[in-house]
């Protein structure tokens, strides 16, 4: 087999694998460091969720697929077909039994791929545009965590309501969604085309107007809609997060900057800078210099 002319740079290993009644070959090769991409002078936040995959600071909006939830009906019906056989050992599997098996493999290997197509192809438009990305820092395994049971104090044994079928819808989008997936990819594409990414801290960037500075819970009566108690200003909440998420960025960015031309003894102070920006807490004070 020759891969001249094929794969770009000196291949060091390669696997084969195979998935359903596909093969594929995959080649590990080592390059030399890409060209950067020609700068474009813009600079971009995004804000990710489930009613949009992701909403920009210029008031862009990338609808969320939902490929998990269109393929539903076909991966239930295919659940229920391999459900009608026991769980035997592969090898005592009748050919009804392997193939209702393929049947859900089918199913999650198309899903999987739609995901990780789309994750590509949306990281690679921002990188292509933008210079500076920054996106919320999110904790995701944190986010779709199930509901704790809340025990009756009343009746023992029985339990109350806590939302747990509500959170279980909401973790199920978020899976769907794939944020971890196409943040993972964001990263690797800006760092090979000479792109700069920055995680920022997520709390109140849909609360605090980006026009007067206030940050409230009032300011966002409903999912989609933000409004100021204070100034009055009114704007998508998504559009508002990714504002802020970008300009928390930019201060993390500058502040990073200036703690590797600071001296020892006020480095590692870039987190309070973003934190005071957010409103979330006063900074600590310097060091004493002694």
């Amino acid at each position: 087999m020759t891969t001249a002319g094929c794969v770009p740079g000196k291949v060091k290993t390669v696997s084969v694998k195979r998935e359903g009644r596909k093969w594929f070959v995959v080649l590990t090769a080592e390059q030399a460091q890409p060209e950067p991409l020609p700068g474009t002078g813009s600079t971009v936040g995004i804000d990710m969720g489930i009613a949009n995959f992701l909403t920009d600071s210029n008031g862009e909006f990338v609808p969320n697929p939902r490929h998990g939830q269109k393929a539903a009906a076909n991966l239930e019906t295919a659940q229920q077909d391999l459900a009608r056989f026991g769980r035997v050992r592969r090898d005592k599997r009748t050919k009804n039994h392997q193939r209702a098996v393929k049947r859900v493999a089918t199913v999650h290997r198309k899903v999987r791929r739609q995901r990780l197509d789309h994750a590509h192809k949306t990281a690679l438009d921002l990188v292509r545009h933008h210079d500076f990305i920054a996106h919320e820092d999110l904790k995701i395994r944190n986010m779709s965590k199930t509901v704790a049971p809340k025990p009756d104090p009343e009746t023992p044994g029985s339990f109350l309501l806590n939302g747990a079928a509500a959170k279980t819808g909401l973790n199920r989008s978020i899976q769907d969604a794939g944020w971890g997936v196409f943040l993972t990819i964001l990263t690797s594409k800006a760092e090979s085309a000479g792109r700069e990414v920055i995680a920022v801290d997520p709390r109140n960037t849909s609360r605090q107007c980006p026009e007067c500075g206030h940050t409230a819970k009032e300011n966002r009566p409903t999912q989609e809609k933000f409004h100021c108690v204070l100034c009055g200003h009114s704007a998508h909440a998504d559009t508002v997060g990714a504002i802020n998420v970008l300009r928390a960025g930019l201060v993390r960015r500058n502040a990073n900057q200036a703690q590797r031309e600071a001296p020892s003894f006020i480095r590692g102070r870039s987190h309070d800078l973003v934190d005071v920006f957010l409103g979330h807490g006063p900074a600590r004070p310097a060091a004493r210099v002694r």
